[in-house]
């Protein structure tokens, strides 16, 4: 079956590619800042390291989607498949890498939580899409997708982290959560694909609009940038209970 491209209205395509790129400048200044603090690289330099990687990957994820190269679910493996591999494989990859390394030990936990602030936004894109017909409903928090909670829970817990008015234990369960969420939605989503249409065969409840641009950097941009979130958050609080924090990573 062949399944068109969505027929979105301007402000969510808008809003959309708005906030993905956010979200990447957000890496690349956090990458900038962490490199600085953990004396691995000038600012500068880092920066532009990272903001070239973020460009080839974004840039790269567009012109696929662009092209209809991932709405061709008749190949095997289908491409879309590889690009939700490859947003695993990254989110966790980055994360427990040295890039990692430099945001846990570099900044500010307030900064590592109040950076998942961005889902709460998303998610509110994300029920537009479903009132448009561009989403199936299945993904909005109106079906079964409860992530606007991570977004919304990050912008009360953040300011009382940089206050130092909660302990460590509710930040990691704060992050346990977030992580359980952001698999719920991740699950929603591959059930809803083409290749396994769990809700349905009917166009509106199967998840092809990140097949194409702007939508394409819900996964891999913003999905993958969750990931990371979470796993840079862990590998603070291990750190914090090692006493290994780099000075200004407070």
């Amino acid at each position: 079956m062949t399944y068109p491209p969505p027929a979105a209205s301007a402000p969510l395509e808008l809003g959309f590619a708005a906030l993905a790129l956010l979200v990447a400048a957000l890496f690349v200044w956090g990458f900038a800042r962490g490199s600085a603090a953990v004396g691995a690289a000038p600012s500068a330099r880092a920066a532009a390291m990272a903001a070239t990687g973020v460009a080839l990957w974004m840039g790269a994820t567009w012109a696929l989607a662009a092209g209809g190269v991932l709405a061709r679910f008749d190949l095997r493996p289908p491409p879309m498949a590889l690009v939700f591999a490859g947003v695993l494989c990254g989110g966790l990859g980055l994360g427990l890498s040295p890039v990692g390394r430099r945001f846990a030990l570099g900044l500010p936990l307030a900064a590592l939580v109040g950076a998942q602030a961005f889902r709460f936004p998303l998610e509110l894109l994300m029920h537009r899409a479903a009132l448009e017909g561009v989403m199936p409903a299945e993904m909005s928090y109106s079906g079964l997708n409860l992530d606007i909670l991570t977004g919304a829970s990050a912008l009360v817990l953040a300011p009382l982290v940089a206050l130092r008015r909660v302990p460590r234990w509710v930040v990691a369960g704060w992050n346990a959560l977030g992580s359980a969420l952001l698999f719920v939605i991740a699950a929603v989503a591959l059930l809803s694909s083409p290749m396994v249409r769990a809700f349905g065969d009917e166009p509106g409840h199967v998840n092809t609009w990140v097949c194409y641009p702007p939508f394409v950097w819900l996964p891999a941009v913003m999905v993958m940038a969750a990931l990371f979130g979470h796993v840079v958050v862990a590998r603070r609080l291990r750190a914090e209970r090692r006493r290994d924090v780099a000075p200004g990573g407070g």
